[in-house]
């Protein structure tokens, strides 16, 4: 088995991933490998290629702050744009000669003894090692589709697809279909079926908050001042920024200021669906806020097509030829797409990584709760840091801005370890066990709490693992800086190499996607 020795393995191609791979370039760190089981970069970018799928944030704001992008075409962006701008971003830091595709990690597992993480892959069938001295971890939250646990799923004899791994060969058009969920995907793939399919079923379990999707092609003088105009890009990223951080005192301190996006919603409810029945059953009953928000023009139009029925009677089972509903009612299908989600607080990855104590990351947080020390170090996980880990996740705005506090906090940790000879580092069980106090202190009055919903934002515990409370910017101040007393450490021989910031080789700030 072929063995290769590394500074630094990313586990992740996505934007973490890449984020952290240009910005470790950029600080003279070459020593380092991504490894990705997908053919190119772009994360769940690249995996989900469902019609319809799109980012439900500003194009401004879902970009990275150092490689801006003014030319995107609309003010939402699409999955095969934001596809290409990640993949351009990449070729502009030349990247793809430290990365290593079709390569799926198996196993990761530190050892003590030698103070390197072991990394199992396996590429095309060929099994090979990656030894490491720092592991980041780069996979995110939406990496693994959550299927459902229905009685007779596995005995269905038609077309079985979940969106994040959508079949594009396969011809829908004219088919009965069933849709499992109506969460972020299903409000997306919905529509863009309904047009072609001769009949589905939208089987919803919670009505989601909808609000206005306000997407339109930007103009001929947008392009022109985006890349012509100094400082007007970020003049426009930042007025978006701050409109999205308002909401976030509502989510996470008072509740009843998300009143005027409950009336915005339930108007878009009225714009949408013209019979009562319906449009009782798509009004949510718990807070607006409670489950992530989502934007749509064209979901309420979709489900009040005379070819579409929105079933809230929950699921019984699924038989060989369709659903059948906990009222006895049997609707055959042929083809389930299922928009359940993702594996998010208890993700298959947790399983693979093995800390000191020969336990896992999933057995470590069946114990304890998902949770780490800001979103980025887990305690009897040295020399491991994750992107967007616990408490990380955002309900109001852009998660690159959370990604890129973290890739500070990557860079000073890695140049802190280096400048003073560090060879282990540990957060603290004291630091940690604080730092999440906190943050479930910071969250007792939040909508997620006491919303009236359940949501994936929770965990076995009931415990709010996920997400971030109030605003983006405090985090990006608690990472701004590697504070080494929150870490057991132990030092070895000083390094013959110390990195410096390097931004005079940093590709150009704008990427044409």
């Amino acid at each position: 088995m072929t063995t290769n020795d590394v500074e630094i393995a990313i586990i992740g191609a996505g934007f973490s991933g890449l984020g952290a791979a240009i910005k470790l370039k950029q600080a003279g760190f070459d020593d380092f490998v991504i490894l990705d089981r997908g053919q190119d970069f772009g994360g769940t970018w690249r995996d989900n290629t469902y019609p319809g799928a799109a980012c439900d944030v500003p194009s401004q704001l879902y970009s990275y702050s150092f490689a801006k992008n003014p030319t995107w075409s609309r003010s939402y962006s699409h999955q095969p744009e934001i596809h290409r701008y990640i993949n351009g971003v990449a070729d502009a830091y030349d990247v793809a000669a430290h990365t290593r595709f079709r390569t799926e990690v198996t196993h990761a597992q530190w050892h003590e003894d030698q103070q390197v993480w072991v990394l199992d892959t396996e590429q095309d069938g060929v099994s090979a090692q990656v030894r490491a001295k720092v592991m980041v971890g780069a996979v995110g939250p939406l990496c693994e589709p959550n299927l459902p646990d229905i009685e007779g799923i596995d005995g269905f004899d038609g077309k079985i697809v979940h969106t994040a791994r959508w079949d594009g060969d396969y011809d829908y058009a004219g088919k009965r279909v069933a849709v499992i969920g109506t969460g972020a995907s299903a409000i997306q793939v919905v529509p863009e079926l309904a047009k072609i399919v001769a009949h589905m079923d939208v089987y919803q379990r919670t009505a989601p908050w909808i609000v206005p999707r306000t997407e339109r092609a930007y103009t001929g003088v947008e392009h022109w001042a985006y890349e012509h105009v100094p400082g007007f890009q970020s003049a426009v990223r930042g007025t978006i920024y701050a409109a999205n951080e308002a909401t976030a005192f509502g989510l996470t301190y008072s509740p009843k200021a998300l009143k005027p996006v409950e009336l915005v919603c339930r108007a878009n409810i009225a714009r949408g669906i013209s019979d009562r029945a319906l449009r009782k059953k798509a009004t949510p009953t718990f807070q607006v806020g409670c489950k992530r928000i989502l934007r749509s023009n064209d979901w309420y139009p979709a489900i009040n097509r005379p070819n579409v029925d929105l079933v809230t009677d929950g699921i019984d089972r699924i038989t060989a030829t369709g659903v059948v509903t906990k009222d006895g009612t049997a609707r055959d299908v042929d083809v389930i797409v299922v928009a359940t989600g993702f594996h998010v607080t208890d993700s298959p990855v947790f399983g693979r990584i093995v800390g000191k104590d020969g336990r896992s990351l999933a057995q470590v947080w069946d114990e304890i709760g998902m949770q780490g020390y800001k979103g980025s170090f887990v305690h009897g996980f040295p020399n491991m840091m994750l992107m967007v880990g616990p408490s990380t996740g955002l309900g109001h705005t852009s998660m690159v801005y959370m990604i890129e506090s973290q890739l500070n906090y990557l860079v000073d940790y890695l140049k802190t370890v280096r400048a003073q000879g560090i060879t282990r580092t540990e957060v603290t069980e004291s630091a940690q066990r604080s730092f999440n106090r906190d943050i479930q202190h910071a969250l007792r009055n939040s909508v997620w709490v006491n919303g009236g919903c359940a949501s994936w934002y929770k965990d076995a515990n009931g415990n709010i693992t996920t997400l971030w409370p109030g605003f983006t910017f405090n985090f990006r101040r608690a990472t701004r800086r590697f504070d080494i007393a929150a870490y057991d450490v132990s030092r070895g021989a000083q390094p013959s190499v110390t990195a410096t910031p390097s931004t005079e080789t940093a590709a150009p700030a704008s990427v044409t996607a």
